[in-house]
């Protein structure tokens, strides 16, 4: 896109303030992880910076975890207007059952959509870490997965608009025409 995607104007607010608008109420803290805490003021919430910088999404999920208070923590890409709240509050309840709860289509995880147990991922996470490994589940071999299937999906996000992402001008011309018509 050329620019910041979470801060791309979408009907009249940026994307993460979409993003922001449907989390309102499920945790107890918000944070953004950002290396340009700078463009982030505005939205009045913690601010954290990777510290590991330029490593990409894998030292961003670590920031969060290694930040926040809680035991579990959702962790979402700034670039998903349209997520359903029932499946991340379905997420959130099986959080005790894992280390790691996770969408998961096919055999493709969405890792920047899931929730992950803080005390047993930031060990496994900064082994991945140090042996410089970068992809967002090199991790999981060391931790307890539990994926959340296409039928759970399908029953909790109808109209599957969940992992829509908007990443070129066509992407975000046709997240306008949703927003109009209506998820």
């Amino acid at each position: 896109m050329g620019r910041n995607k979470a801060l791309l104007p979408l009907a009249g607010r940026s994307i993460i303030e979409h993003l922001l608008a449907r989390l309102e109420g499920l945790g107890d803290e918000i944070l953004i992880t950002t290396n340009r805490p700078q463009d982030y003021c505005f939205l009045g919430l913690r601010l954290v910076s990777d510290l590991v910088p330029g490593i990409g999404a894998l030292a961003g999920l670590h920031a969060a975890l290694a930040a926040a208070h809680g035991r579990s923590v959702l962790v979402l890409a700034c670039d998903m207007p349209f997520i359903s709240r029932p499946l991340l509050e379905h997420l959130v309840g099986l959080a005790p059952q894992a280390d790691v709860v996770i969408p998961r289509h096919g055999d493709k995880y969405e890792p920047l959509h899931a929730v992950y147990n803080r005390r047993n991922c930031l060990p496994a996470l900064e082994t991945a870490l140090a042996a410089g490994k970068k992809r967002l589940i090199s991790f999981f071999t060391q931790v307890q997965v539990l994926s959340v299937e296409e039928s759970e999906l399908s029953r909790l996000d109808p109209h599957g608009l969940s992992f829509f992402n908007i990443n070129t001008p066509e992407d975000l011309a046709q997240a306008e025409r949703i927003l109009i018509e209506g998820e």
